[in-house]
């Protein structure tokens, strides 16, 4: 007697396809969570008026580059880990000698290099000499004796007479700025990442049963158990924006 043993359907091309649909699934959840970390983080960094340029510092690369993995992973970062890292935790700024922080005034104009110019700079471009001025109420002052121009800029004054010369506030001097915290990066970047299990799993039915209408319950039991925990380590998302 001869007997013949035939499984229907094949268990090895229902594994494979099993597998097949599973690095779908994760990778494509991977890469959803990352594009919306990033558009979410971009949208609270111009929602709060800091620019489209900071806001374009923000960036997404995500694993495999081309192919699917059951191990993808979504990486969002900042080409400007600093700034936009302050803006996030609104830190107190202090002077690095421990004496003043220098704030220009309109006044003093910015600097030739971008962003704000300092007491130094400015007195080698305009030729002019700070004077402090303390003030016991208020932040004491950087002033110079010289004229505005028409865009509100101090310079030196060409009248011999002195006509127009008037005493111009240039720097405020404060020991310390609190800045205020403009940005909640962590409520974003959880909620992607506790979103990405869902992901994972709504991708994984439907890879396996596409649009057809299904007229019994998915076989849950067919599909690896899918930790949240595990899920939540694929997207790897910097805590201090480095």
């Amino acid at each position: 007697m001869k007997l013949k043993l035939t499984i229907d359907p094949d268990i090895v091309a229902m594994m494979q396809a099993e597998i097949a649909a599973g690095e779908k699934a994760v990778t494509t959840a991977m890469r959803e969570a990352g594009a919306g970390l990033k558009s979410a983080w971009r949208g609270q960094i111009t929602g709060a008026g800091l620019g489209t340029r900071l806001a374009n510092s923000i960036r997404l690369a995500t694993w495999p580059k081309g192919g699917e993995s059951l191990n993808a992973a979504a990486l969002v970062w900042s080409n400007a880990p600093v700034i936009v890292g302050a803006h996030d935790t609104g830190p107190l700024i202090r002077s690095r000698d421990g004496f003043w922080l220098a704030i220009p005034t309109a006044a003093a104009g910015k600097s030739t290099r971008g962003g704000r110019i300092t007491p130094g700079e400015w007195e080698r471009r305009t030729g002019l000499g700070l004077r402090f001025v303390y003030r016991r109420w208020g932040p004491s002052l950087l002033v110079a004796e010289g004229r505005l121009n028409s865009k509100g800029r101090a310079m030196a004054s060409r009248a011999k007479t002195g006509r127009g010369l008037t005493t111009v506030p240039i720097f405020l001097l404060v020991p310390q700025v609190k800045l205020r915290k403009r940005l909640d990066l962590a409520r974003d970047a959880e909620r992607a990442i506790d979103g990405v299990p869902g992901r994972i799993v709504a991708g994984w039915v439907e890879g396996k049963f596409g649009d057809e209408p299904s007229t019994h319950q998915p076989n849950w039991h067919g599909l690896p158990l899918i930790r949240p925990e595990a899920a939540k380590a694929n997207l790897k998302l910097p805590k201090d924006g480095r």
